[in-house]
């Protein structure tokens, strides 16, 4: 049984790849969050799966508690295979009033966060040649919103730090990708659209159809297991040649 390790996986997106993982009863899942029910929720995807879990409340605005998550996590399960970052936090406002805080926050959730975990479980990747980091960008990765200057700058960095450790990572059959989703209704997005309608002046509705799922071709917002299949994909032995890629899941938003 391999060991998958995903942050913010109590609630949202990584919540719902978390139960793709799990429904595998491949894999013992580490999970990470600052939900209050936290342990809750790993024991009872656990016991409904049959699966051996961990919860732990690392929050990731701090190295030294990402560093323990991970430490944690290898020596409960002894390695980690396949490592999930997409813990991230958004914040909507004009570049002028942009609080200081919130930027430090997103670059330090969103980014470096990925690089401490990354940098914790690479001696054990390396050692047991094989690993898979998967990094949760976004469509924002790889195009800008107005409004956005830290989630968009946090979420291309994430990209180029992809391509970087993939390369590092080839001789030792560790492959790196990010997936790039466009609006998953999360409770981030729900977080979001309430901000948009507050900087646009417009109606919740309107954010919907004219600010989240205009520049997107389907008129959808993207199904959290279509995430989750793709993460395990990537996870498998079947994606060893597939690294420093960033895959747009955005109903074809980048194809404009």
């Amino acid at each position: 049984m391999k060991t998958v390790l995903i942050t913010g996986s109590t609630s949202g997106i990584g919540l719902g790849i978390a139960q793709e993982f799990a429904k595998t009863q491949q894999y013992q899942i580490v999970f990470n969050g600052l939900e209050p029910n936290g342990a809750e929720i790993a024991a009872e995807i656990g016991k409904t799966y049959n699966i051996p879990t961990i919860f732990h409340g690392a929050n990731l605005l701090y190295p030294n508690e990402i560093y323990d998550l991970a430490n944690t996590a290898i020596q409960t399960f002894g390695k980690i295979d396949v490592l999930i970052n997409n813990a991230g936090i958004q914040h909507v406002s004009p570049v002028e009033n942009f609080p200081d805080e919130k930027w430090q926050a997103i670059i330090a959730i969103n980014l470096s966060s990925a690089f401490y975990l990354t940098k914790a479980v690479w001696p054990v990747m390396k050692t047991q040649k094989f690993g898979r980091i998967i990094n949760i960008a976004s469509a924002h990765g790889l195009v800008a919103s107005e409004f956005k200057s830290a989630y968009v700058a946090s979420k291309h960095g994430i990209i180029g730090f992809t391509k970087t450790i993939a390369l590092e990572g080839a001789p030792f059959n560790i492959t790196a990708n990010a997936i790039c989703p466009g609006y998953v209704k999360t409770p981030l997005v729900e977080k979001q659209i309430d901000d948009q309608a507050k900087a646009h002046g417009i109606s919740k509705e309107e954010v919907i159809s004219k600010v989240m799922l205009y520049k997107q071709a389907v008129k959808e917002f993207i199904p959290v297991e279509v995430l989750g299949q793709l993460a395990l994909f990537l996870a498998s032995e079947a994606a060893t040649t597939i690294t420093g890629t960033a895959i747009p899941v955005d109903g074809g938003w980048n194809a404009q």
